[in-house]
């Protein structure tokens, strides 16, 4: 009898605990639900104006679907003006969360809006859930085959993923149907990738020609073009399109980025802890903080240098987090963990990271690179050897790529390799992180 009433009252705590669960995720999703998304004050006020005119713009389509919820075309011009500000400000933890509810309230009763499927796609992409966005995309091109946008889609997911024939394909297929600055810009990247960085200069610089200068986007490319010219080690063209983008769009914070890789190269540790404070003052992007604290580790400011990696590793995890309490939001960084730990010199957590990555997209030449970084660093080169082969799969010339190369060839004993790839890697004097730089230099010079 004892028995039988401990079990009726385990049964009685579970359902009340069940219970208790459900009623708690129906109220947060209700809350969810009531959320109005506005626009917040940019970090950047160089451009109040332009803030301004976004924020009225948001805020008339905010009440245009308040006033009729079934009003699809403003609520994708929302989604849109969202994606924008997440571009502009880098709040994109906000914003991508903002876009993608307005986004599926769409898709809830308009399952096939080719404009929202690509919304949704991008948005995806932007979190780093590029399996997603790459089926989200496959989607929306059985709809509509004939629409630029989604061709630049299924190239970025299928880079990201490692098909990289695939996104050759839906490159020129894009380029075929609309040549303009999305097009040109993703030629640029795909052609770096195999390689061709005079192609990838060529492209690139139409890229920003095809663009209106000061937008964002033109500045963007405008800035890519200048890291082509760090890889190549022509630092007097990269500087000039840096200070171009600047007085184009005063403060826009990947110029000044730029403009702190050039003075951590050059040395001159004070002027580039004062561009990546000046570009971190501008945008919320972890990447700008993670090279701040590379620069004061360089400058001999370890403590300085921790902290702001801590940081880091810290908003890292919690947008992981976000992904694991909601799998429709937040932000994988697993690949970015890694890279950080190993900053950290916490080499156990960085391989944790770097695996979680490789087994989403084991194809990615990037994500292969890592792992071979990883290992390498916990000394463990066969391993490294295995990843680094699969790296080149699109002989590509990076720099960073072939003296992590040459370092691990040279660690294996392949000297007449690990020679030649640091010499590649190093021919051109290229701007690259110092620590690994110096390495490599140092291990040519024994080879």
């Amino acid at each position: 009898m004892k028995k039988n009433y401990w079990y009726i009252m385990l049964i009685a705590f579970f359902i009340v605990s069940i219970s208790f669960v459900v009623i708690k995720y129906k109220n947060k999703q209700q809350s969810e639900n009531n959320t109005v998304y506005t626009l917040l004050p940019r970090k950047d006020n160089s451009n109040n104006a332009e803030w301004l005119a976004a924020k009225n713009n948001t805020d008339n389509l905010i009440n245009k679907i308040k006033a009729n919820p079934a009003d699809t075309k403003s609520a994708i011009a929302l989604a849109n003006a969202y994606i924008m500000e997440a571009r502009i400000s880098s709040n994109i933890a906000y914003y991508d969360k903002a876009a993608m509810k307005t986004v599926d309230n769409v898709l809830a009763t308009e399952p096939d809006n080719y404009e929202a499927l690509m919304l949704k796609s991008l948005l995806q992409l932007s979190m780093h859930h590029f399996a997603d966005g790459l089926a989200t995309a496959t989607t929306a091109v059985n709809i509509n085959p004939n629409s630029a946008f989604v061709y630049g889609l299924l190239v970025d997911a299928n880079v990201e993923m490692g098909n990289y024939d695939a996104a050759l394909d839906a490159a020129d297929k894009m380029v075929s149907i609309r040549p303009d600055l999305r097009s040109y810009s993703r030629i640029a990247y795909l052609r770096e990738i195999y390689g061709d960085y005079p192609g990838a200069v060529s492209a690139m610089k139409m890229a920003v020609e095809a663009g209106v200068p000061s937008e964002e986007s033109t500045e963007w490319c405008r800035t890519q073009l200048g890291r082509l010219y760090e890889n190549m080690g022509d630092i007097n063209k990269a500087a000039f399109q840096y200070n171009l983008s600047l007085a184009a769009r005063p403060g826009y914070a990947y110029a000044l980025a730029g403009l702190g890789r050039i003075a951590s190269y050059e040395k001159k540790y004070d002027s580039a802890v004062y561009y990546y404070q000046q570009a971190q003052n501008m945008v919320s992007d972890l990447g700008v903080k993670e090279n701040l604290a590379i620069t004061y580790y360089n400058a001999g400011q370890s403590e300085k240098a921790n902290a702001i990696n801590e940081e880091v590793i810290n908003e890292m995890n919690k947008n992981a987090q976000m992904s694991i309490d909601d799998p429709t939001i937040g932000h994988y960084s697993d690949k970015e963990l890694a890279y950080a730990y190993l900053q950290n010199n916490n080499y156990n957590k960085a391989l944790e990271h770097a695996l979680a990555e490789y087994n989403r997209r084991p194809k990615n030449i990037d994500v292969n690179e890592t792992l071979a970084w990883v290992y390498y660093k916990r000394n463990e080169m066969e391993k490294a050897q295995t990843y680094l082969d699969a790296a080149f799969v699109t002989h590509s010339k990076n720099p960073m790529l072939l003296c992590t190369a040459g370092l691990i060839y040279a660690k294996t004993g392949n000297t007449e390799k690990g020679k030649m790839m640091l010499g590649l890697g190093l021919k051109h004097d290229p701007v690259m992180q110092q620590d690994i730089k110096k390495e490599s230099t140092e291990a040519l010079q024994k080879l």
